[in-house]
């Protein structure tokens, strides 16, 4: 029985997140079904990342275990002639047995990315998230080193997801402008439900002077959901790359 594991491009617009549920179409139970036709196997992958819908990737990582006889490399060219448009297998290797691409992982980075003018967007949509109020990027950059380190962030998480400890570390968060459009990369060993998604808010509501950058430290420690900003939406959200 060989592992393999399984890099990842989809674009989220037309799915319901990574994980399979009753209703939907997921990234999981797509790939899945392209499996079983290519290998005849009923096979359960296991995912990096829990996407919700409307997020994209550029690299996630799944594996799961086969007895099939195709190469292990040819496993991309096998899934992807099965496969949608809007999701793609970038690369497939065989790995070690106790390989699971998510308690494996020792941190992913996202990018989400902003286009701060007042006109409306016609192009790209899907991909980026319309600010058309002014923003102060030097403020947000300065913002930026209040997260970076070891904290509870149950401050920045949005309701409905159990979990053990809400503590996470960022090891970097810094933002790139071209432009009207500003993105913000971050990297950590693991986010909490929405995270990421609410530390842009934050950032943006640094960015329109409704908090001070220095009052990241605060909300931090207070751990108080409601000081920090909102949960901004997820298509301009994108998985870049895991780490192991």
């Amino acid at each position: 029985m060989k592992n393999i594991k399984l890099t990842i491009e989809f674009d989220g617009s037309n799915f319901c997140g990574w994980q399979k549920q009753p209703k939907g179409r997921t990234v999981q139970e797509t790939i899945e079904k392209a499996i079983f036709k290519a290998t005849n196997e009923q096979i359960e992958i296991n995912g990096s990342s829990r996407t919700d819908s409307g997020v994209h990737a550029k690299s996630m990582v799944a594996n799961f275990f086969t007895n099939s006889t195709i190469p292990s490399e040819k496993f991309r060219e096998a899934i992807n002639v099965r496969l949608p448009e809007d999701v793609s297998i970038i690369k497939s290797e065989e790995v070690a047995e106790n390989f699971h691409a998510r308690y494996s992982s020792k941190g992913k980075t996202y990018s989400y990315t902003i286009i701060n003018r007042y006109e409306r967007l016609s192009l790209g949509h899907q991909y980026l998230y319309h600010y058309r109020y002014p923003l102060d990027f030097n403020k947000m950059e300065e913002a930026c080193k209040y997260f970076v380190g070891t904290h509870d962030f149950r401050a920045f998480m949005s309701p409905g997801s159990s979990i053990k400890t809400t503590i996470r570390t960022i090891y970097e968060l810094y933002l790139k402008r071209d432009g009207d459009k500003i993105q913000i990369f971050i990297t950590g060993n693991g986010f909490l439900y929405n995270m990421v998604r609410i530390i842009v808010g934050t950032l943006l509501k640094v960015g329109n002077g409704k908090i001070k950058p220095e009052e990241i430290e605060s909300i931090i420690k207070e751990g108080n959901r409601k000081r920090a900003g909102m949960c901004v939406p997820a298509n301009g959200l994108i998985l870049e790359k895991v780490f192991y």
